[in-house]
């Protein structure tokens, strides 16, 4: 079986690497030249474990291919997954300029039966979209090859994608024909054998669960960042309020840890698409619009408390922040809640010293030399009136708290995480500060 893969970022690498990896002949395409360059040596363009050693077998056995034309990668193919970009528009909205020029692309190339299945997040009506253009193109060719349209969305956790992907908890699918249906359940089938169920639905609820799934951990986040503030207001103790409600099964242990916000490629965006979605057909999500409130307002909390004690002046004050990517074991960097907090620090005139174990190279190239780049976590405390953690890498959870003492100009500590010991701190001098604690 050959199949294709338009885009090579996070969901579509991930995508076609792992369907390589189970005997299927991929091709994945994009039009970054150099990238494809780099994937056809090797070098894969994200940080994310297990995939580059997995891409490097791919290619060696002949069954992962990279190319820059969707065209030359279509002969014999009978599935094309779109895995491209929707960045946000200004008004929030899913920009799906690349998602329909994929579709266009396919539609001017094709030469035989092809399922255009959509991999990227898209709101509700896109499939047809996507079937609008495809049928004009046709039309446009004097062609009247047949094609069917599905929806396929991810769920992967980036700093884990690759193990969701060949793991799933679940693969939702959605077509309108049975010849689809048949196509798309032969491809999982490698995913199927052990358990993991196919969940077959309409292309309309397909595309709504994949943003149904988001906003749904998403409101967990912010309600429970919510609650960690006026824990601290009341004087509860939120690790213990979390662990009192996450024992419940109906609520569960997961996405109930309080911190900086969420971030990342996906939570913000989805939001405020499913908002805009909502709003385009004249219903008010008034819960989501809360979530997104509650979590721009909450990467301040650290910032704020620093400010609280420094008596509101930071002026050639000079902080450590340890962790950079918006969660660990990804470089990922987008609405990282570490640039919020950076750049407040930065307005109010402090110097900000970093280390973050892989999200280096993408935070210099968003912050280029505003803040000084250290070469481990102990570095960046040398003289320092302060440490935020904001990403909780494992490394950062056991520091040497003697080398800490010794480093710090202030033995001052702004826990994002709320991974350290509070009494420990305490009892070791520090004057430390988590959320909700």
């Amino acid at each position: 079986m050959k199949i294709t893969i338009v885009g090579t970022g996070y969901v579509g690498l991930v995508t076609g690497t792992c369907f390589a990896e189970v005997g299927i002949d991929v091709t994945c395409v994009d039009i970054d030249e150099k990238k494809i360059t780099n994937l056809n040596k090797g070098i894969i363009p994200i940080y994310e474990p297990g995939l580059e050693e997995m891409v490097e077998r791919n290619v060696r056995s002949g069954r992962l291919h990279f190319s820059t034309k969707i065209g030359e990668s279509l002969d014999g193919v009978s599935v094309v997954f779109g895995a491209v970009g929707t960045p946000p528009d200004e008004d929030g909205s899913a920009d799906l300029k690349y998602v329909l020029q994929v579709a266009k692309e396919v539609a001017e190339n094709m030469n035989d039966y092809v399922l255009m299945v959509t991999k990227s997040t898209v709101p509700v009506g896109t499939a047809e979209k996507v079937r609008k253009v495809m049928t004009d193109t046709l039309k446009e060719r004097g062609s009247n090859i047949g094609f069917d349209v599905a929806s396929n969305p991810e769920f992967l956790k980036e700093g884990a994608a690759v193990d969701d992907f060949l793991k799933p908890d679940r693969i939702v699918v959605g077509v309108d024909s049975e010849k689809a249906k048949k196509i798309m359940d032969k491809l999982y089938k490698p995913f199927t054998m052990n358990g993991h169920p196919v969940i077959f639905m309409d292309i309309v609820s397909a595309e709504m669960t994949k943003y149904t799934a988001n906003s749904m951990l998403a409101t967990k986040i912010s309600f429970m960042n919510d609650i960690a503030n006026l824990c601290e207001i009341v004087g509860a103790d939120v690790n213990m309020v979390r662990k009192g409600i996450g024992t419940d099964r109906r609520i569960g242990k997961y996405f109930i840890y309080p911190g900086t916000g969420y971030g990342g490629s996906c939570f913000p965006k989805d939001v405020q698409a499913l908002i805009r979605t909502s709003d385009e057909f004249g219903y008010s999500l008034e819960v989501l619009k809360a979530v997104e409130n509650v979590n721009n307002r909450q990467k301040s909390v650290l910032f704020a408390k620093a400010m609280k004690y420094f008596n509101k002046d930071l002026k050639g004050k000079t902080f450590a922040v340890w962790g950079l990517s918006f969660k660990p074991q990804t470089d990922d960097m987008r609405e990282a809640p570490s640039l919020v907090i950076i750049d407040k620090l930065l307005e109010q005139g402090a110097k900000v010293k970093a280390y973050d174990p892989v999200a280096m190279d993408e935070a210099h190239r968003i912050l280029g030399d505003k803040i000084e780049y250290c070469k481990d976590q102990y570095e960046a405390l040398i003289d320092a009136d302060g440490l935020f953690l904001v990403t909780e890498w494992p490394e950062f959870k056991f520091p040497n708290l003697n080398v800490m003492s010794k480093l710090l100009a202030k033995k001052i500590i702004f826990d994002g995480r709320n991974v350290y010991d509070v009494k420990e701190l305490r009892s070791e001098g520090f004057d430390y500060f988590g959320i909700g604690i």
